[in-house]
């Protein structure tokens, strides 16, 4: 159909199968020499470009701690002893001396939403007190032009020093004449103004959908509105800040920032087409400073899949992962759908967004179609809904090694976690929500949190637990995440869910190898290893000897991306 080869080619084009249409699935990297320097066996000897001498971690089980390394290529050619490595030199090696600095493969963020837009373009919602917030909507409003929306970003409704969450009155107050929508840095509830409601056609009498909610009190609405709600409202935005320039910029500038911290590849889960065109555009730039997986929504999931598209689609910068599915609602803005009420409010047990049976439609849709899936479920009966759609696609399509994920997998039990295990499925939960986001798990109480964000059962149960910001809705540093997954403490100093602490290797682990197992591309990444991508970061201490309270405040000084550098404090 030539529907079919213009879609190709147009992907051709933009250069997303510069590697062809297969995935790196089955495909396995040889560690070259057993010897105290190895090789990259798959490609003959040459003069190394770079070659970096340290303190360094290589995450790899054979040979896990060497002084140098060597890049050629953009790959790691061989590593070792710092004499062996070095009289690899050739008149245009540059080496780097990292002897007092700590070098570890690049970390891997494997659930976040990195595309930039609203930090570029929105009003930054992530400030102290209602009055700052509304002064910034006042402005953008002034700035906004008739019959466009004003959009907020980063709100958070239980870091406010007023002590009382943002309201419909209080936008009110400061925009009558546009359309405001702030939405809750969690993403799945937001605030509006009484002329966003008017302009989405809700008012007090509106019932609230199947899968969402209108708050309300004393017969009116509060401005706050959760999940298929939200849709409603975000139906009806119209702005016009958001260009494909715009689009190209915010991902460039953003993955600049992820760079900053360490980070060198990232799942985006939850694109559109625009998100992919943004990328290949930053990318033509040589402005991408991350390897992305990009996990596409159902309707570019519809456009790829009759192209004949599939998980693995790519090359080693941009590839296509899983189609992304929706379960529930959030654990930051307390929407999840649990078994057991949330404390202080028995009747609400939170949201599902999806019956059981469409769910297993779309996920056997996919699964049928060789895609993988991964479904966001945060609480327990969204994640036995999810499982049960998992299984139940294996039973009619049995497939090898399909590595399908749940997204956040927030709350656990024993009976979950041997399904979790016996599937073969990759959880992929918070892992800065412990410490940043504290004060919100006093709503789910301790027996509870003893099995949210369970690092610890996750990996005691043998599960490949994968790293997972969900930026905007926690914190991407990877220093956080691992400071915040051994002590499980959070900003205030208090302890949640202590039995689920797990220990610094364990916790470099998951940010590094784990992370390349969740995109089924831990032969080409995650580790320190000739033949392998030399991505990797330099750090100013080493998080193994630091104080644990304080591993988010080691610097990092340098990340590397196939060899180049892509940030230099």
């Amino acid at each position: 159909m030539p529907e079919r080869r213009e879609f190709l080619a147009a992907l051709m084009a933009a250069g997303l199968g510069r590697s062809g249409s297969k995935g790196v699935e089955g495909r396995g990297v040889s560690t070259g020499l057993r010897s105290s320097t190895r090789f990259d066996s798959l490609r003959p000897p040459s003069t190394p470009d770079l070659i970096v001498v340290g303190n360094i971690h290589t995450m790899d089980a054979a040979t896990p701690r060497v002084e140098a390394f060597a890049v050629s290529g953009g790959r790691i050619s061989a590593v070792g002893t710092a004499a062996d490595i070095r009289r690899l030199a050739g008149r245009d090696t540059k080496v780097i001396d990292a002897r007092s600095s700590t070098v570890f493969p690049g970390f891997i963020d494997a659930h976040c939403h990195p595309d930039g837009v609203e930090e570029l373009v929105g009003v930054n919602c992530n400030l102290p007190r209602i009055a700052d917030i509304q002064a910034a909507l006042r402005k953008k409003a002034a700035e906004t032009p008739p019959g466009m929306w004003v959009s907020g970003h980063m709100y958070d409704d239980t870091k406010l020093a007023d002590g009382r969450p943002l309201t419909r009155r209080d936008i009110d107050a400061v925009v009558t004449d546009r359309s405001v929508l702030v939405v809750h840095r969690g993403g799945h509830t937001g605030i509006a103004n009484s002329a966003a409601f008017a302009e989405a056609g809700v008012d007090a009498n509106t019932p609230d959908p199947d899968g969402g909610r209108f708050y309300r009190e004393n017969g009116e609405l509060t401005g706050k509105v959760a999940e298929h709600a939200l849709d409603r409202l975000r139906g009806a935005v119209k702005r016009a800040d958001v260009t494909p320039d715009v689009r190209r910029r915010a991902v460039a500038a953003f993955s600049g920032q992820m760079a900053k911290s360490g980070l060198t590849s990232v799942h985006s889960t939850g694109a559109d087409e625009f998100d992919l065109r943004a990328l290949e555009e930053a990318r033509d730039d040589d402005q991408l400073r991350f390897r992305m997986y990009l996990f596409p929504l159902q309707p570019l999931f519809r456009k790829l899949n009759a192209a004949g598209i599939k998980t693995g689609f790519g090359d080693e910068v941009i590839r296509i992962g899983p189609v992304k599915y929706i379960a529930d609602g959030s654990a930051s803005e307390r929407t999840m759908r649990m078994s057991t009420p949330y404390v202080g409010r028995p009747n609400d047990y939170g949201i599902l967004v999806i019956s059981q049976e469409e769910l297993n439609s779309q996920v056997e849709e996919a699964h049928r179609s060789g895609w993988r899936v991964g479904t966001h479920a945060n609480g327990d009966v969204a994640i036995d809904m999810v499982l049960t759609a998992y299984e139940r696609a294996q039973q009619l399509m049995p497939r090898a090694d399909v590595r399908h994920r749940i997204e956040h997998c927030t709350l656990v039990n024993p009976g979950l976690l041997e399904r979790i295990k016996a599937g073969g499925v990759i959880p992929a939960p918070f892992y800065t929500y412990v410490y940043y986001h504290g004060e919100k798990w006093v709503e789910y109480g301790e027996e509870k949190v003893r099995w949210m964000f369970a690092h610890r059962s996750f990996l005691d149960y043998g599960i490949p637990v994968a790293p997972a910001s969900d930026y905007m809705p926690g914190p991407y540093e990877p220093l956080m995440a691992i400071q915040s997954m051994v002590t499980r403490t959070d900003y205030r100093g208090r302890v949640w869910g202590g039995n689920q602490k797990i220990t610094v290797p364990e916790a470099l682990r998951i940010c590094t190898m784990n992370g390349a197992y969740a995109s089924k591309e831990e032969t080409i990444k995650g580790s320190i290893t000739p033949g392998k991508l030399a991505d990797f970061v330099v750090l100013a201490r080493d998080p193994h000897t630091e104080d644990p309270s304080v591993i988010k405040d080691i610097p990092v000084l340098r990340t590397f991306l196939g060899g180049r550098a892509t940030f230099e404090a």
